[in-house]
C-alpha cells in the first residue's frame, strides 16, 4: 500500500538541527520520498499530518517484554539482587502461554508510545516470537541462557526446535547469556561460540551494580567487562551490553575499540538503586550508547519517550566536564544509532530507507509553544502524544489504537493470567 502523509513538522535524524514541514511517501516497505511530493506518486491512503512531528519509530534496545506479568509487585525492595530474590520464584511458575498474553500487552504499550522494535531477553522466547509475528512489528528476541554448560546446551536445542522456526525478517535474535554472575565460564564461552556460529549478536547485563563489580573482582581478579574479555565474548561478535552503570576507567578505555554497544536503562537502574551511568562521558569516550526500558516489573512501563527524557535529565547530572546530553543525542540514542547497531536500514526518514516512522500529535498544552521541536520531544512530549506507528509502510497503531489487536481482551488475558499464577 501506499501512503502519502501530508504537511508534517518531518525530523530526518540524519544530522543535528534539520527538520522540515513537507510530505511522507511511504511505497510499501520503503520510503518513497522525504519533503516535496513526488508528482508521480499516487497514494492509496492519506494522512493530513499537520500538527504532527513525523520521527522514525524509536528503538528499546534492551527489555524482558513479557515481565509485565510482575509489574507493580514487590517494588520495594532496596537492591537488584533482593529484587531478584522475589521475582525468580514466580517467573519459575510461568509457562508459555503466560509469556505469550504478557508480550501481547507488552507490544500494545510499547506501540502507544512509539517503539517500532524491541530487543528482548526472557524465557520461553517462542510465546514472544510468535506475539510479534501477530503485531507486525520488529523485534529481536534473544537465546537467554543461565547456569552452566549442560542446561545452556539444553536451552539452545529448545531454542532450535521452538524458536527458530518463527525467526524470519523482520524477527530476528541474538544469544543472551544473562550476566557474569548467573552463567557458568563455560556457558559464556558457548553464548560466543553460538554466536559467531550463527552470525548474530550477544546480549548480556554488565556492571549493572557495585556488588556485581565487587564480587567479580573477588573472585576473578577481574571487571566483568575486563572477565569477558578474557573469555575472547568479543572476538568476531557485536555485543549488546545492558546498563553499565559503574565501567571503570580502564574498561572505557577498553571499551571503545571493541564491538560493542552500552544500553542505558535509566528508569530502571533509579527504581532499583543501581546508580547513574556516566552516558555523557560514554558518548564523549566514543563509546556507543543506545536506549532500553529493561522489563516493566523494573520500570514500571515501557515508555521509551519517558526513558529519553530520564537520559536528558540524567545527562546532566553525569557528565564530569558538566557538558548535558544533547536533545538530538539523546534521540539518537533511540533511532538512527540503534538502527546502525542493529543492521537496520531504518532510523531515519530518507528516501529507500525502512517505512518504520511515528506521527506524534503537537496540539497539546503540554507542547504549546512547540520552539525547538528537539528539546520538545526529549522534554516535553508524552507516550501517549504519539498517534500512529509505521512498521514496513503497515499502520500498527491508528489514532493511538493497535490495529492488530483488542486491547480490551488483551487487558483481561493478562490480568486472569497473573491470578492464575498467584495461586500455583
Amino acid at each position: 500500500m501506499k501512503t502519502l502523509i501530508a504537511n508534517a513538522l518531518i525530523i530526518p535524524m540524519d544530522r543535528e538541527g534539520h527538520f522540515v514541514v513537507g510530505d511522507i511517501g511511504l511505497d510499501g516497505p520503503a520510503i518513497a520520498f522525504v519533503g516535496n511530493k513526488d508528482p508521480s506518486f499516487t497514494a492509496d491512503r492519506v494522512i493530513d499530518a499537520q500538527g504532527y512531528i513525523a520521527l522514525p519509530s524509536l528503538y528499546n534496545s534492551h527489555t524482558h517484554l513479557a515481565m509485565g506479568l510482575m509489574r507493580n509487585y514487590k517494588d520495594n525492595e532496596p537492591t537488584l539482587q533482593a529484587w531478584l530474590n522475589e521475582i525468580f520464584p514466580i517467573e519459575n511458575k510461568l509457562v508459555p502461554e503466560d509469556i505469550l498474553v504478557s508480550s501481547r500487552i507488552g507490544i500494545i504499550e510499547a506501540l502507544q508510545s512509539g517503539t517500532g522494535f524491541f530487543h528482548d531477553m526472557y524465557f520461553k522466547a517462542e510465546a514472544t516470537a510468535q506475539a510479534v509475528k501477530e503485531s507486525g512489528m520488529r523485534a529481536k528476541p534473544g537465546l537467554t541462557l543461565f547456569g552452566d554448560l549442560a542446561d545452556s546446551k539444553e536451552r539452545l536445542k529448545r531454542w532450535d526446535a521452538k524458536v527458530l522456526p518463527l525467526i524470519d525478517d523482520p524477527i530476528t535474535y541474538s544469544i543472551a547469556p544473562h550476566a557474569v554472575y548467573t552463567c557458568s565460564k563455560e556457558t559464556l564461552r558457548f553464548a560466543h561460540d553460538a554466536a559467531k556460529e550463527r552470525g548474530v549478536p550477544l546480549h548480556i547485563h554488565l556492571s549493572e551494580t557495585e556488588k556485581e563489580n565487587s564480587d567479580c573482582l573477588f573472585e576473578h581478579r577481574k571487571t566483568p567487562l575486563q572477565y569477558l574479555i578474557d573469555l575472547n565474548f568479543f572476538d568476531d561478535v557485536f555485543a549488546f551490553l545492558a546498563h553499565c552503570v559503574h565501567l571503570s576507567e580502564e574498561d572505557r578505555k577498553l571499551l571503545k575499540d571493541l564491538p560493542a554497544a552500552v544500553v542505558h536503562n535509566p528508569s530502571s537502574n533509579l527504581k532499583l538503586s543501581s546508580g547513574i551511568a556516566p552516558v555523557a562521558t560514554y558518548l564523549e569516550q566514543g563509546i556507543p550508547v543506545l536506549l532500553g526500558t529493561d522489563g516493566a516489573s523494573s520500570n514500571n512501563n515501557l515508555n521509551l519517550i519517558e526513558e529519553m527524557h530520564l537520559a536528558a535529565l540524567l545527562g546532566r547530572l553525569s557528565s564530569k566536564d558538566g557538558l548535558p546530553l544533547k536533545p538530538y543525542q539523546v534521540l539518537e540514542m533511540a533511532t538512527s544509532s540503534a538502527a546502525k547497531a542493529f543492521g537496520i536500514k531504518g532510523g531515519m526518514l530518507q528516501a529507500g530507507f525502512e517505512s518504520d516512522l511515528i506521527l506524534i500529535n503537537t496540539k497539546k498544552a503540554h507542547l504549546a509553544p512547540l520552539n525547538d521541536p528537539f528539546s520538545a520531544l526529549v522534554y516535553s512530549v508524552q507516550g501517549s502524544d504519539v498517534e500512529y506507528l509505521f512498521s514496513r509502510g503497515e499502520l500498527l497503531l491508528e489514532k493511538g489504537r493497535p490495529t492488530r489487536f483488542d486491547l480490551p481482551s488483551s487487558i483481561e488475558a493478562i490480568n486472569d493470567a497473573w491470578a492464575d499464577i498467584k495461586q500455583r
